[in-house]
């Protein structure tokens, strides 16, 4: 009978302790922020092995650590989070983790005497277990199971800790490629943005200018050769056609990088694309101040993209466009009342504007039901 109870209290532990591995994969495999998974990880693991704290703690490459989760039972000693030192040839759990990058047990600090055990001896710990964790074949720190009673640690603690260890280093790597992921893509967007703005300037300082002087001396060689007629007819064609490329430079180094857009800011770039536009428009921009280059050129193409689509193929009467700035993210909605349909997976303007805007840490949402007109939305945050 007894036997049979200690069977049924090991079962209970052991899906108590799946329960929690659970609810950790559940959060890394939803990509949420690394601290939310660093402070389940405390609290779970607490709770499994039955200890009175626990911390999550990452080595720094100066040798000391940083305590980045903690959990503790209410009323329990622990360690805050923050930067602590941790002596080389320390003997406590985290030291010996970092010398050996493997799971350490102690089950009594009693005797230990280096600075960092006499610290945790003073908040009132006094037996530890610690697993490492290891991101792209690096030690990063290490998961750490600690009691306030010596020798009350569980005989298998090393082995189950090992078990969160590595869904910490999923989250750190998940994390890990996210964040490479966002500053690939940014860097990808401030080398197009400024090589934009190199070619805007080369066409405008370059071939723009020495298309002006030629219609200035055209107009020049009207004047003086008015008595010929032909000369004046080949005069005006060629002055026809140097206007025209002069038109056709402005318009290019506009969809390059529009001038109105660097040198008067985002609420004037988009006046002048609701003017432009072939259908009316209605700007509602509320903009009190410059937004950081990027936003700014990132909203206008979005902006730009929509009412061109509205031109060409909504067959819409009317259309308006919203911009202001909520919190720490640029807000901006484009609404039509044409005949709807657009589908940004179609491989359209929109994929790559969602792309663009995903890569601002943002999100586009497109709303265009068949016969109702399309919605565009979307969130730029500004840092």
């Amino acid at each position: 009978m007894i036997e049979d109870q200690r069977t049924v209290e090991r079962l209970e532990a052991l899906l108590q302790e799946q329960a929690a591995l659970r609810r950790v994969a559940t959060l890394v495999a939803r990509d949420v922020p690394a601290s939310c998974v660093f402070e389940s990880v405390c609290e779970e693991v607490g709770s499994v092995l039955a200890v009175t704290t626990t911390n999550l703690v990452r080595f720094e490459d100066d040798g000391s650590a940083t305590i980045v989760g903690a959990w503790a039972v209410e009323g329990a000693p622990f360690m805050p989070l923050g930067s602590v030192p941790m002596p080389p040839d320390g003997e406590t759990v985290a030291p010996r983790v970092r010398r050996s990058g493997r799971t350490v047990r102690v089950d009594d600090y009693s005797d230990f005497d280096d600075a960092l055990a006499m610290r945790l001896k003073a908040v009132g710990i006094r037996s530890a277990v610690g697993a490492p964790i290891v991101v792209a074949g690096r030690l990063w720190g290490a998961v750490i199971a600690a009691d306030a009673r010596p020798y009350h640690l569980p005989a298998n603690a090393e082995m189950r800790l090992s078990a969160f260890a590595q869904l910490i280093t999923d989250a750190l790597a998940n994390t890990d490629a996210r964040e490479q992921l966002a500053a690939s893509r940014a860097r990808i967007l401030r080398a197009g943005d400024e090589e934009r703005r190199r070619l805007g300037r080369d066409l405008h300082d370059g071939a723009q200018q020495r298309l002006v002087s030629v219609v200035i001396d055209l107009q020049l060689a009207q004047k003086r050769w008015a008595d010929d007629g032909r000369a004046r007819e080949l005069v005006d064609d060629a002055l026809d056609h140097a206007q025209a490329a002069i038109d056709d430079l402005r318009e290019l180094a506009a969809g390059i990088h529009p001038s109105v857009l660097t040198d008067r800011g985002l609420h004037a770039a988009l006046e002048s694309l609701a003017e432009r536009s072939p259908v009316p428009v209605e700007l509602d921009a509320e903009l009190d101040e410059r937004l950081p280059l990027s936003v700014e050129t990132t909203a206008y193409f979005l902006v730009a993209e929509a009412l061109t689509n509205v031109g060409k193929y909504a067959h819409a009467s009317r259309a308006s466009v919203a911009a202001r700035v909520i919190g720490d993210q640029l807000e901006l909605e484009v609404l039509d009342d044409g005949v709807g349909g657009a589908d940004p997976s179609a491989g359209s303007g929109l994929r790559g504007l969602a792309d663009r805007v995903a890569a601002m840490r943002g999100a586009l949402h497109v709303s265009s039901p068949p016969g109702r007109g399309t919605r565009i939305h979307a969130r730029i945050a500004l840092s």
